[in-house]
C-alpha cells in the first residue's frame, strides 16, 4: 500500500513537472525573440534572459534555507502560483502595448514596456530558483534510492518533452499568431501544474531538533560542499558549463535570424527537433549508465559537446541547426543524469536544499555572466568582423572553452564517478 503510494506521488509530480516544463519550453522562446522584436542590440537582448537567470546567483542560497525549513510542497506550489500571476502581467502589458514599432540598430523602440517584461522576467526567476530547488529536493522523497537514475531519467524526458521539444515549437507558433498567447498559455499550464502539486501526498519529514540560526546552518552546508571533492568539482565545472552554454543562447537565435534566415516558425521546429537526441538519451540513460558506468559516460558525453558547439556555425538551414542540437540535448541529458543522481546520493535528506542551493548557485551562477559576455562579444566582433562572422563567434569560445575544461576535470570526472557515495 505505502508503495502504491509513492507511486501515485511520483506520477503526479512527474505530470506537473511536465506541465511547468512545457511552460519553461515556451519561455526559452518567447523571452529572447521578444526582446528582438524591441531592439537588434545583442547586448539588450541579452538583458532579457539575464533577468531570468540572474536570481539563481542571488537567490539560490536563500531558497535551500527556506527550502530545510519549511514544507517543500508547499515551496513549489506557492512558487507555480507566482509563476502563474508573473506570465498573466506579462501577457497584459504586451496586450495594451500592441502594434510594436520597428526594432531599432541601437536602443529600445518600447522602454516601458522591456522594462516591464523584465520585471516580470525577475519574478519568473526568482520563483524558478525556490521551486526548483524544492522540486530537486523533493524527489528522493518520493522514489527508493536504487531508482534515482530511472526517476530522473523520467524527468529528464518530461522535461526534454515540455522544454525543448514540444514548448519551442508551440511557442514559435503562437507567437507568429498573436504576440501575448505564449504568455497566457503559461500562465494557464503553472496554474494545472499547481492543482497537481496541491493534491501532491508527501511523507512528513523527521525533525531535527531546535532550529539553528541561519549562519549554522549555512555553514553546515558549505562545510559539507567544500569537503566534498566530487560535489565540489562538480559545481566549479557545471558552473563553467552552464556559462558557456549560455554564450550560445542569445547568439544563437540571433544566428538562426541573421544568417540562417529562419523566422520564429522555423526556428522553432529546430529547437524542438534538436530535442528527439534528448528525448532518446532520456529512454536509455539508466540502462546505459548501468552497463558502460557513470564516470566513462560522463567524460564522453563533456567531450563529444565540443563538436556539437563548433559544429553549429557550419550548419547551413534548420536541418543542420537541429541535428547539432540533436546531439548536445543527447549528451547534455546523459551527463546531467549521472551528475544529479550522484548528488541526490551523496548529500543528507536533512541539508539537502541548503548543499543543493550552493551547488545550484555556484552552478547556475554563471548563467548571466555568459549571456553578458554573448552580447558583449558579438558586439565587440562586430567592430573587426563582418556581421555573419560575428554572431559565430561565441560559439566557436563555447566549443574552445569545454575543451578546455573537459581536459582539465578528466582525473577528476572519471575518479569521482566510479566511487559510489
Amino acid at each position: 500500500m505505502q508503495q502504491d503510494r509513492q507511486t501515485s506521488a511520483f506520477w503526479r509530480f512527474l505530470a506537473a513537472g511536465g506541465l511547468t516544463n512545457l511552460g519553461d519550453g515556451v519561455a526559452t522562446l518567447v523571452w529572447t525573440w521578444l526582446a528582438t522584436r524591441l531592439t537588434r542590440d545583442p547586448f539588450l537582448i541579452s538583458l532579457m534572459p539575464v533577468a531570468l537567470r540572474l536570481p539563481w546567483f542571488l537567490f539560490a542560497i536563500p531558497a535551500g534555507l527556506v527550502t530545510d525549513r519549511v514544507s517543500r510542497k508547499a515551496l513549489v506550489l506557492a512558487m507555480d502560483l507566482a509563476r502563474a500571476l508573473a506570465f498573466a502581467v506579462a501577457a497584459l502589458v504586451l496586450w495594451q502595448a500592441l502594434p510594436l514599432a520597428p526594432p531599432p540598430d541601437e536602443g529600445v523602440s518600447a522602454p516601458g514596456l522591456f522594462l516591464a517584461l523584465a520585471a516580470c522576467a525577475v519574478v519568473i526567476g526568482v520563483a524558478e530558483v525556490f521551486r526548483d530547488t524544492a522540486a530537486q529536493t523533493l524527489l528522493p522523497s518520493l522514489v527508493d534510492r536504487t531508482r534515482l537514475e530511472a526517476a530522473n531519467a523520467r524527468f529528464a524526458t518530461v522535461e526534454i518533452l515540455g522544454n525543448t521539444l514540444a514548448g519551442p515549437a508551440l511557442g514559435a507558433f503562437l507567437i507568429a499568431a498573436f504576440l501575448p498567447l505564449p504568455f497566457v498559455l503559461n500562465a494557464a499550464a503553472y496554474l494545472l501544474a499547481a492543482g497537481l502539486v496541491a493534491g501532491l501526498v508527501v511523507q512528513q519529514r523527521a525533525t531535527r531538533g531546535a532550529r539553528r540560526h541561519w549562519r549554522q546552518e549555512f555553514t553546515e552546508a558549505s562545510g559539507f560542499l567544500l569537503a566534498q571533492p566530487t560535489l565540489r568539482m562538480l559545481a566549479i565545472f557545471t558552473g563553467v558549463f552552464n556559462g558557456l552554454h549560455q554564450m550560445v543562447v542569445v547568439g544563437l537565435v540571433l544566428f538562426a535570424q541573421e544568417v540562417l534566415g529562419l523566422g520564429a516558425r522555423a526556428y522553432g521546429l529546430a529547437l524542438s527537433a534538436g530535442a528527439g537526441g534528448g528525448l532518446l538519451a532520456g529512454l536509455i540513460a539508466a540502462p546505459l549508465i548501468a552497463r558502460v558506468g557513470g564516470a566513462r559516460l560522463a567524460q564522453m558525453s563533456s567531450a563529444l559537446i565540443v563538436l556539437a558547439y563548433l559544429a553549429i556555425p557550419l550548419t547551413g538551414g534548420a536541418v543542420g541547426l537541429a541535428l547539432c542540437l540533436a546531439g548536445f540535448s543527447f549528451l547534455g541529458l546523459l551527463w546531467d543524469t549521472v551528475s544529479i543522481s550522484y548528488r541526490q546520493r551523496a548529500v543528507p535528506d536533512e541539508m539537502r536544499g541548503r548543499v543543493n542551493s550552493l551547488y545550484r548557485m555556484a552552478s547556475w551562477g554563471m548563467m548571466p555572466v555568459g549571456l553578458l559576455v554573448s552580447g558583449l562579444l558579438v558586439d565587440l566582433g562586430a567592430d573587426i568582423l563582418p556581421r555573419a562572422q560575428a554572431l559565430m563567434l561565441p560559439f566557436v569560445f563555447a566549443g574552445v572553452g569545454v575543451a578546455v575544461m573537459t581536459a582539465l576535470a578528466w582525473r577528476g570526472i572519471g575518479r569521482g564517478f566510479s566511487a559510489a557515495p
